[in-house]
Order: C-alpha cells, then structure tokens, then sequence
C-alpha cells in the first residue's frame, strides 16, 4: 500500500489558536501545522499529516479531537502520495 497525506481544518476557542498548535505539535506531531484567517478575524488551523493507507485517518481525526482546546476537526483533503 501507498502514503495519505491528510489536511485538516481544527477550530478552537478565540485566542487560543497558539497554545492548541503548539499541543498538536507536541502531543501529535504532524508533517505540517500553519494558521489561517478565515475572516473577521477569526483563524484556523491547518494540520497536514502523511501516514501509511492502511492506517486510515479516523484514527488521526479522534486524536486530533481529544486535543484540549479543540472544538472542531474537519477533513479538508485527503490524497494518496
């Protein structure tokens, strides 16, 4: 089997953008993390992750969920590599 690289959408609480980041960077550690205004002020995470197809990626998405912080996960693409 191939790579998936997996994007997600992560919603937070305002103002606490940096310090969900930095617990999904510590606790999860993805191939990518970047924030993103979405307007009025209001800003997302962006997280990337790759991992092996026949992992599946509800497993990273429960986890994502389980953060402290994080209100809410969408997936906005997922690809093989």
């Amino acid at each position: 089997m191939g790579k998936v690289a997996v994007l997600f959408k992560v919603y937070t609480e305002e103002g606490q953008q940096e310090e969900v980041a930095n617990r999904i960077k510590t606790e999860l550690k993805p191939n990518g993390i970047q924030m993103e205004e979405i307007g009025f002020g209001i800003k997302i995470i962006k997280v990337q992750f790759v991992y092996e197809d026949e992992q599946g990626s509800t497993k990273l998405e429960e986890s994502l969920r389980k953060v402290q912080g994080v209100n809410e996960v969408e997936v906005i693409e997922e690809t093989l590599l």
